[in-house]
């Protein structure tokens, strides 16, 4: 029974993340200290007590995010476990590619507060929006998305559920059109820009510099790409980390092709469950548990018992 760690993307931020696990482990508790140096951030104090409007800046919520999976991540090693593959949902690429031992945590954290403050000039350069569209086809919203000017499908979450991105005018006309079309809702998001689009191309240029000074190493977890939804290598690592700023997230079909290749549990490693929840709408009859507390911690090795 194969097993993959999957690292949440913005939208699982929580104040208080990853606290009672960091004062529980050590390992945890060492992540955020060497991660608040590679970030130059007090990620400590970011995490177990920023608020939520604090956390809501891009540039400070990468870091903590990314540091948060990976206290977590040296927890569950801590308890012996460790994955088949890994795959993470945008910026949780960044921690799963440190779980694969492509990176160390120390560059996974430094990148990913670099992009975040990529992403957040970007953003101001060229205002923009998302929007969670529900209840239609891919195909469907993909239509809409071509026939309106300076609006892209962003993220693929799982079927009936697909994010898009853009100008805020064209959003909104977008949200419309898909209500017309028999949405079952369509949800503005709470994003500072119109992230995985072409309005946020500066971000993956001012990026690209750091992302090429990292020597990447060969995943010793096989890395599936949310970009390409492939196995991906250590030579291709380096350019899908720029392409997906600008790139959709296809997390539904990356996490469908990890369960033909044999996964049957996913373990979410991280604050909140939104990948949890996501995996279970992609196919119903796979096991999805969230590790974002010392209670599941501790729960974690009968899971996989009862799995195995």
């Amino acid at each position: 029974m194969k097993v993959a760690f999957c690292f949440p993307g913005q939208g699982s931020v929580e104040p208080g993340m990853g606290r009672d696990i960091a004062e529980a482990v050590a390992e945890a508790r060492a992540v955020y200290a060497r991660g608040s140096g590679a970030a130059k951030l007090d990620l400590e104090r970011l995490c177990f007590h920023g608020d939520a409007a604090e956390l809501l800046d891009t540039a400070v919520q990468q870091p903590a995010l990314v540091a948060t999976s990976l206290a977590v991540l040296a927890a569950i090693r801590a308890r012996g476990i460790e994955p088949d593959y890994v795959i993470g949902h945008s910026v949780g690429e960044f921690a799963a590619l440190a779980a694969s031992g492509s990176m160390t945590d120390e560059e996974a954290i430094g990148l990913v507060r670099e992009r975040g403050i990529a992403m957040a000039e970007a953003a101001a350069r060229h205002p923009g929006s998302m929007a969670a569209i529900l209840g239609l086809e891919d195909e469907v919203v993909e239509t809409l998305c071509r026939k309106i000017l300076g609006v892209w499908p962003a993220n693929y979450n799982c079927p009936g559920q697909i994010v898009v991105s853009g100008e805020n005018d064209a959003v909104d006309e977008c949200c419309e059109r898909a209500q017309e079309a028999g949405a079952r809702r369509a949800v503005k998001l709470k994003v500072s820009g119109a992230f995985h689009s072409p309005l946020v191309a500066r971000a993956a240029d001012r990026l690209r510099p750091a992302i090429e000074r990292v020597r990447f190493q060969e995943p010793t977890a096989p890395f599936m790409s949310t970009v390409t939804a492939r196995m991906e290598s250590a030579q291709r690592i380096g350019p899908l980390l720029v392409d997906q700023l600008t790139a959709p997230v296809r997390f539904t079909q990356a996490a469908s092709e990890l369960m033909r290749e044999g996964v049957r549990t996913f373990v979410e490693v991280g604050p909140g469950n939104v990948l949890s929840g996501l995996v279970k709408r992609i196919d119903r009859s796979v096991k999805a548990v969230s590790v974002n507390s010392l209670a599941a911690l501790d729960e974690l090795h009968e899971v996989l018992a009862a799995e195995s």
